[in-house]
């Protein structure tokens, strides 16, 4: 039988996460070398796990291995004799479960620290860069039996140890920050040199042929596939791909809100259906969200209904479909969804599942009421292998890099009630900002932006008349991971120049304003 996981296609290394906040980025690295790894809680199952991993690494984290109710791994992994490396906690967990001993520091040690490398390893091999970085509570205060003292700092005696043998390494420092400058290297000593795992083997390259294949084996000859598509780069890159793997099969269907971008919903179609060949239905339902969202001023009843209306029109829209199909002897039976790997991360770690759920991009109630089974073709993936599988795809290069935009759209950014007339406003706005950063070349240096319209109105003079009219503010951000940003600095003639168009070509705004609000304490977006 073809494999229908990703894991079982290629040489795997199984990351352990004891719920350090630095867990995704050692897989990252891993990806970065070209080797397909993937991240489950600490205390899983080895039972459980789909595929025998070629090489183990278990995460830092916040615990203390010799408290009570402090993770452990389950005992079968040393079983599996495969090389592991545990950093920071992971090698906490080491020691703790071989005999050596950890105990409290007398003082925490965060930040960077110079290491000595006092004796050969294949895991430093090559590297010169003394510079590490620290961040624990715990450290080693004996090794345990069998392990050579490989590093130290002039506090630490045990910052490295490993028992060549049986192929097991421990390290305090994190390989996996910027922080420390060979890192990566140390990273891929051990899943490419001390796990043999060659690199260059995990690519978006090999991955479209071996997901064509994967979601051909799922489907099966016969089935068909519905999913919602936005026009932005994860649902179009998932859609291409069920294109190309089952063609008219794969049945997209599109919602036109009312509150997209500025022609967004046209372009997207043009993309879509007549670019990449893909079999699109478009649903013309701004009106409807329009009439529900009248008088409404709370975003989070604005979310409700945008989402609830959504679901109800999608299923409608499936229903009809589904008719469809049925006439000729078929089935719907899967349903695409754009889930990508932060959000399975999330989801699997050693804290347990988030409190809130992304319902713009996991459509909540829709899998419960059409009794479809989940096809989710990126599940493995990061945003930055998305965008380089989209231009791959020949996917268009403005689509790959659009920047982020919230399923409740425009609504959320017209501050207050949401009427035909607001939405025009920002849209028109929105458009001016974004096309001037992409005339200055700054768009990909900027990781959001968005006008946003504001419920007051402020005093102008224009010509010899006075007006009364709206606020527009101008919000960009610069980040990596959407948790913590900053204001993007702009050149004042890049913002002179966008202030000067927005106030003269859209009727009913007079005056502009620029965040200059970080995150946190201010969120991305104003709603």
């Amino acid at each position: 039988m073809a494999a229908t996981d990703v894991s079982q296609l290629y040489d795997t290394i199984l990351i352990l996460d004891f719920g350090s906040q630095f867990s995704h980025l050692i897989a990252r690295r891993i990806r970065e070398l070209g080797i397909y790894c993937e991240l489950l809680a600490c205390n899983v199952k080895i039972s459980d796990v789909k595929f025998k991993p070629k090489g183990i690494i278990l995460s830092g984290g916040p615990y203390s291995v010799y408290e009570e109710g402090s993770p452990h791994v389950d005992p079968a992994v040393w079983d599996l004799k495969v090389p592991v490396l545990g950093i920071c906690y992971g090698l906490q967990e080491i020691a703790h479960t071989m005999g050596g001993k950890v105990q409290r520091c007398d003082k925490r040690e965060y930040g960077k620290a110079e290491i000595d490398i006092i004796s050969p390893s294949k895991l430093f091999a090559g590297l010169s860069h003394p510079t590490v970085w620290m961040s624990h509570g715990d450290s080693l205060s004996a090794a345990p039996a069998g392990f050579t003292v490989v590093a130290k700092t002039s506090s630490s005696p045990f910052v490295a140890v490993e028992n060549e043998e049986k192929k097991i390494y421990g390290i305090q420092f994190h390989p996996e920050v910027t922080h420390t400058p060979e890192g990566t290297m140390l990273i891929k000593n051990f899943v490419a040199g001390i796990c043999g795992i060659k690199s260059g083997g995990w690519s978006m390259n090999s991955f479209i042929d071996t997901e064509i294949e994967r979601i051909r084996t799922i489907v099966g000859p016969t089935a068909e596939v519905i999913g919602a598509v936005s026009g932005g780069v994860d649902s179009t890159v998932a859609a291409k791909l069920l294109n190309m793997a089952i063609g008219d099969r794969f049945h997209a269907i599109m919602v036109d809100n009312g509150v997209m971008r500025l022609r967004e919903c046209e372009e997207a179609s043009v993309e879509l259906r007549e670019k990449l060949g893909i079999n699109l239905t478009v649903v013309d339902a701004a009106d409807l969200f329009l009439g529900k969202l009248k008088g409404v001023t709370d975003p989070e009843k604005k979310r409700k209904i945008i989402g609830n209306t959504f679901i109800e029109i999608f299923e409608a829209e499936a229903a009809k479909l589904e008719a469809d199909v049925e006439k000729k002897g078929r089935k719907i039976e899967f349903l695409l969804q754009g889930t990508l790997y932060p959000d399975v991360i999330e989801s699997v770690s050693f804290k347990g599942p988030s409190a809130t759920i992304k319902t713009h991009h996991n459509v909540g109630g829709l899998l419960a009421n059409m009794k479809l089974k989940l096809i989710e073709p990126l599940r493995e993936l990061f945003k930055d292998e998305v965008r380089a599988l989209g231009e791959l795809l020949k996917i268009d290069a403005n689509l790959i890099w659009r920047h982020p935009f919230p399923g409740p759209g425009i609504a959320i950014r017209v501050l207050g009630e949401v009427t035909p007339d607001q939405v025009r406003i920002a849209r028109e706005a929105d458009y001016i900002y974004i096309e001037e950063i992409k005339k200055a070349g700054l768009y990909r240096k900027i990781s959001q932006a968005y006008a946003a319209l504001l419920p007051v109105k402020a005093v102008g003079v224009m010509g010899d008349h006075r007006t009364y009219e709206q606020v527009i503010a101008l919000r960009a951000v610069e980040t990596t991971d959407f948790m913590t940003a900053d204001w993007f600095e702009f050149p004042y003639d890049v913002l002179k120049k966008i202030s000067s168009r927005i106030i003269n070509e859209v009727k009913g705004v007079n005056r502009c304003v620029y965040d200059i609000s970080s995150k946190p304490p201010a969120t991305i977006e104003w709603e």
